[in-house]
């Protein structure tokens, strides 16, 4: 997004102390004075171009397109998408910032049988992606699945017509699972800063009479006020992204009408107007995100401040705020996984291991690897390169290279379609007028483009992770190896990876899994032919064929769990934001 912070110190940075605002100055003095490090600040620039190059495509190929369409658009597609946009994005909202902020501070202020299993187990609907969370209450939900004819046999009806629960392919029921998935987006940095918060404050408010509920809505939550805005503008950046379960549950978003312009309708330009009309409405996003908190300043003390001691709940109240903590955990994990698993033992147990899974698997395993490893020296690069010179422009640019987490994965693969295009075009005409050769088609439909679209999106999140790793590394260091002739990039090869490697490895990890998740580029640039997991899941659940898919959701699910519990081995360690974000960077607003 617009800046790249790890997610649990995205409300703000402590405020600098005088010891590493002089080293970071005499950085900057002999990056511009010395010409030192140019040349990373040209790569960095290079890289934010080609980040850019997508959005500014887009833009260019929705004005090239029919005035004819837009009041096509305008009439008959662009009012239902911003309506079912709109709404969606409302009540996912409120429902990720009751339920995660009111969970993290269950957890961090009160005692409660299950706190500490719960503490992290709030974390696990991040492992589930959206669409596979639809993918599986749709089965459990149908007149005839599982759920519906449980409560029809325990209150005694026989006939589905006789009982029949409200229809979840609707508004309401993409709004409770999606929200169910992605309250975690709010939840992590809110405990975060309910844990930095000094207990002092708290403690004052107490003695004064203050109430369990003054407390939190006078105290707490105004303090926590800005990372509840971040998490939540995260959480809906990922709605609006989603395409799987908006489509799967009867939502017509954005997304779904760009994927349903372009495939069905065979209307590039159509799709690239409508991409264009949601990217202004992620960028309003992101304004309206930070206006939230345009006053919100933080400053942190020389020491840590107290850790906040959780108060002991009564029996009768400590069972309903376990109750509370855990029926999220159950809604938005432990249904749909347990579902998944199931279904997948039927499946394994009459057809085995299909070939088909393990070479969906193998593609996207492969081209996740791929991705990975350019995202992450692409990330190194970036935030080696603010390390090297602090400068407005320096962060300007690093900046503009973690745009792509912001832009939705359908926005950024209609933006795609003509840079890849012209390039393959220049290189076909040049190669057939040197040596009378077609190369054809060498990016447009190949794994390049896909995995140039994974790097392009999830470049924020390696950069965000390393740089918060980097952090933690003094400045001195620099200095003393600067001062011993190192060159910048030696400096980079014998200080910072080595230091910085737990970091760049979780960053790795982190970036893996999103691109193995990642649906809606993958569907709109994948080549043809070629299937990984998310696609081979789609596709079940468009044919209705839901025990199929269970094995591919399940595996999915599985390689999602890795950071959930990198999150909640770093949440159990340190308390501080900076060391938790090093191995638990997201990008932020």
């Amino acid at each position: 997004m617009a800046s790249t912070t790890e997610i649990l110190g995205a409300a703000g940075h402590s405020a600098a102390t005088a010891e590493d605002v002089a080293p970071a100055r005499r950085h900057a003095l002999l990056f511009t004075a010395g010409g030192a490090g140019l040349g990373w600040l040209l790569a960095c620039a290079l890289v934010a171009a080609l980040v850019l190059l997508p959005v500014l495509s887009l833009a260019g190929h929705a004005l090239q397109g029919s005035g004819e369409l837009w009041p096509h658009l305008l009439a008959y597609v662009l009012p239902q998408a911003l309506r079912d946009s709109l709404i969606l994005l409302a009540g996912v909202g409120v429902l990720v910032v009751l339920v995660g902020s009111g969970t993290a501070w269950l957890v961090t202020a009160y005692d409660f049988p299950g706190r500490r299993v719960l503490g992290w187990a709030l974390l696990m609907p991040l492992a589930v992606p959206t669409y596979i969370v639809a993918f599986a209450y749709l089965d459990l939900w149908h007149p005839v699945g599982a759920l519906q004819t449980g409560l029809r046999e325990l209150l005694g009806y026989s006939n589905p017509r006789d009982f029949r629960l409200p229809d979840i392919r609707s508004m309401w029921g993409c709004i409770l699972l999606l929200g169910c998935v992605l309250y975690p987006y709010v939840y992590l940095p809110a405990r975060a800063l309910f844990q930095m918060q000094a207990s002092g404050l708290i403690d004052a408010s107490r003695t004064l009479g203050a109430g369990p509920f003054r407390c939190f809505f006078g105290v707490a939550l105004p303090l926590a006020r800005p990372a509840i805005a971040v998490g939540a503008s995260l959480a809906l950046m990922e709605a609006l992204n989603d395409i799987g379960a908006a489509e799967f549950l009867g939502v017509r978003t954005f997304t779904v009408s760009i994927y349903s312009t372009w495939v069905n309708r065979s209307s590039l330009a159509g799709a690239a107007q409508i991409a264009l009309v949601m990217l202004a409405v992620v960028l309003s996003l992101i304004a309206l995100e930070r206006w939230a908190r345009r006053r919100q300043r933080y400053a942190a003390g020389a020491r840590q401040a107290a850790r906040l001691a959780p108060r002991r709940l009564s029996a009768g109240r400590g069972l309903l705020a376990a109750a509370v903590c855990a029926l999220p955990v159950l809604l938005g994990f432990l249904v749909p996984a347990g579902y998944l698993l199931v279904e997948a033992a039927k499946r394994f147990s009459y057809a085995g291991l299909e070939q088909i899974i393990l070479r969906e698997t193998f593609n996207t395993v492969l081209i996740s690897a791929i991705a990975t490893l350019a995202a992450t020296a692409l990330a190194f690069l970036l935030a080696y390169t603010l390390r090297l010179a602090r400068t407005p422009f320096a962060n300007a640019l690093v900046r503009c290279a973690s745009l792509g987490y912001a832009v939705p994965g359908t926005v950024l693969a209609i933006g795609l379609l003509a840079p890849l295009a012209w390039f393959d075009a220049f290189i076909d005409s040049a190669s057939t007028s040197l040596f009378g050769l077609s190369t054809g088609l060498l990016l447009s439909g190949s794994g390049a483009a896909l995995a140039y679209a994974y790097v392009a999106r999830f470049l924020a999140v390696g950069s965000g992770g390393i740089e918060a790793g980097f952090s933690k590394i003094p400045h001195s260091m620099d200095d003393a190896a600067r001062s011993l002739g190192a060159s910048a990039g030696r400096v980079a090869r014998r200080v910072h990876l080595p230091l910085g490697w737990p970091a760049i490895a979780a960053a790795m990890l982190l970036i893996f899994v999103d691109c193995m998740k990642e649906l809606p580029a993958t569907l709109l640039l994948r080549p043809l032919n070629f299937e990984t997991l998310a696609t081979h899941l789609y596709g079940e659940a468009a044919r209705g064929t839901y025990e199929s898919g269970a094995i591919a959701a399940l595996l999915i699910v599985l390689a999602g769990l890795l950071p959930i519990v990198l999150l909640a081995r770093v949440g159990q360690g340190s308390a501080t934001a900076p060391q938790a974000g090093a191995a638990a960077a997201v990008p932020s607003v």
